[in-house]
């Protein structure tokens, strides 16, 4: 079976959003890269997907890369919703809290089925 070209599927991803999202909101760069920290947060997501269903031997685990890509699809929107609101910083802040706080949850929850 041939290896997995994981890094090359996600690198072509990433040029592809950028791509798309020049042409879409080209003078406003900050847009631009929220929106790409967002997309690309939702493809490591995707990821954390295939890898749970074929696990490699010396991948990163699939509950590793699914908490990577809600970290980037937090503060992607974050930063996207500090854009869209204008500078007003506290619903930002409060997305960010409630997501640490679903991730402190759900990094805690697999330690307790154990026991």
């Amino acid at each position: 079976m041939p290896p997995r070209q994981l890094g090359l599927l996600s690198f072509g991803v990433l040029v592809v959003t950028i791509a798309i999202l020049l042409v879409a909101f080209f003078p406003d760069w900050s847009t631009i890269l929220s929106l790409t920290l967002t997309l690309y947060g939702l493809w490591v997501i995707v990821l954390a997907v295939i890898r749970a269903k074929n696990p490699a031997k010396y991948e990163r685990g699939a509950f590793s890369t699914l908490i990577w890509g809600i970290l980037l699809l937090a503060v992607g929107g974050a930063w996207y919703l500090n854009i869209l609101t204008e500078g007003n910083i506290l619903y930002s802040v409060v997305l960010l809290l409630v997501i640490v706080g679903i991730l402190a949850v759900a990094s805690a929850l697999p330690s307790m089925r154990k026991k």
